[in-house]
């Protein structure tokens, strides 16, 4: 019971994006007295954070597993970390391209012809007896060629709009990292409160064949009947099954730890940490909206995607507007490369768009139809962290009171058990006291680490909540690469 005492973020026995079936029955056909695990009050990740690339070779040994060490594991390998990093350099490359309007276009050519004309073909009048048939002659030329673009207001406007595509990734990314640590520490937790359920289950059987036993003896001294032995019976086969199904309940748990981060197929491993309670910045809820909308990835790349919406409209308009090119070339041209001589031309131009058969009215619909969808999701976004926040300190102050209570009724469960057992062994009353002070103790404990992940998962997403979820974690474990 130790360790339960010093679990905290602990869902029992049920993993949180996985949920497990309910305890096992029990062998009179009715249900185990345990309280239901409780459901997380976080939405369930997109799928892609729930998996991982695996990265290196399986060993012999099992590998010892700190929190810090399954964060940095999954910062690494974790696969929708790896795909929003996708979209970052996507994103780049697409900058990239638009910027390309707006520098200069060099290239360069080296030919050589050889060819005959028919002068009369292109309509030259020639004096009689000059023939029209000129050549055949050589003509080689090497130059080179500048386009460039002096005013284009749809290139830069494009320009823009990519460049704050690209902050937006940079935020998705960002708010990917601060999920990855979510979705791992609560792994990692769910783990440990697997295994002290483990613990716990095993410590309840070990107590049910001590009272089993006990009865065996107390009847063969005729001190109780028959129906004693049985009833102790039945509480130990019950227990026994608890005991598989909760390390059941364990190895799938650690199952997902390792596919979330990336271990490789076929490791083993322990877990080294124990969770303490973890210390949040203390925030009111003015506080907390403030920080999250100057904080929140998600938030930020919403922003971002309403501002390259702007410019995308303003780009639109940008077609209609006339545009101002520069172009130019220079190299040596003639009948052979000895008889080259060098020639260059310079062009200025302003390309005045009439008539594009509204190719950019259709343009700028389009424009403005994505424009009024981004501006209306960042509202929503907006609206939605509220009440993330909200909910979040809600649940944290339910918590901490559920925990208070938990834990009070956890004491008085483990005192009535001692005082049932002393009744049973000294012949004043049956073992179905004893049965009941057995079941109202499991219940108790469940409701303690029930209260206790309440709690924790509450902290947990509240720092969620305002985007501060790496943060938090580098503060409180340390060692995260």
């Amino acid at each position: 019971m130790g360790l339960l005492a010093l679990l905290v973020a602990a869902p029992p026995a049920t993993a949180q994006f996985e949920g497990a079936g309910g305890p096992p029955p029990r062998p009179d056909g009715g249900r185990d007295s345990r309280a239901p695990a409780p459901q997380s009050q976080l939405p369930a990740p997109p799928a892609p954070f729930l998996g991982g690339v695996p990265s290196g070779t399986a060993t012999q040994e099992p590998l010892e597993l700190t929190i810090s060490d399954a964060i940095s594991r999954a910062l690494e390998h974790n696969l929708g970390l790896l795909l929003a990093d996708t979209e970052v350099l996507r994103a780049r490359a697409a900058r990239t391209r638009v910027l390309s309007d707006l520098l200069p276009d060099v290239a360069g050519r080296i030919s050589e012809t050889r060819q005959q004309l028919n002068l009369a073909a292109y309509g030259f009048p020639l004096p009689a007896g000059i023939p029209s048939i000129v050549g055949p002659f050589t003509l080689v030329d090497a130059r080179v060629y500048l386009t460039q673009s002096l005013l284009d207001w749809r290139a830069l406007n494009d320009a823009r709009s990519e460049a704050h595509k690209l902050a937006a990734a940079r935020y998705d990314y960002k708010s990917a990292r601060d999920t990855v640590v979510l979705v791992t520490a609560d792994a990692y937790a769910q783990a440990l409160a697997a295994g002290a359920r483990v613990e716990a289950t095993r410590a309840q059987a070990e107590t049910s064949q001590a009272l089993y036993t006990l009865a065996v003896d107390m009847k063969q001294a005729g001190l109780v009947a028959g129906i004693e032995v049985l009833r102790a019976d039945v509480q130990r086969q019950t227990d026994q099954q608890m005991v598989t199904a909760a390390q059941t309940a364990f190895e799938k748990t650690k199952l997902q730890l390792a596919r979330l981060i990336g271990l490789p197929t076929g490791q083993d491993f322990t877990l080294t940490n124990q969770l303490s309670s973890v210390a949040i910045p203390e925030m009111t809820l003015e506080e907390a909206l403030e920080r999250a909308y100057r904080t929140r990835g998600d938030y930020l790349a919403a922003v971002e995607r309403v501002r390259a919406a702007e410019a995308s409209r303003q780009a639109a308009l940008g077609e209609a507007l006339p545009a101002v090119r520069l172009t130019a070339n220079y190299g040596d041209l003639g009948t052979s490369w000895r008889a080259s001589h060098s020639t260059f031309a310079v062009t200025g131009a302003v390309d005045i768009p009439i008539f594009q058969g509204g190719r950019t009215r259709g343009r700028l619909l389009e424009a403005e139809a994505d424009l009024r969808n981004r501006r209306a999701e960042a509202e929503d976004l907006k609206a939605q962290i509220y009440y993330e926040v909200r909910a979040a300190l809600l649940d944290l102050e339910a918590g901490n009171e559920q925990l208070r209570v938990a834990a009070r009724a956890r004491e008085l469960a483990m005192s009535q058990l001692a005082q049932a057992r002393d009744r049973f062994a000294a012949g004043v009353a049956g073992n179905i006291e004893v049965v009941q002070a057995q079941a109202a103790l499991s219940q108790a404990n469940d409701q303690f680490i029930a209260a206790t992940y309440t709690s924790n998962l509450a902290k947990g997403a509240l720092v969620h909540a305002v985007g501060i979820a790496e943060e938090t974690a580098r503060r409180v474990f340390g060692g995260i690469r």
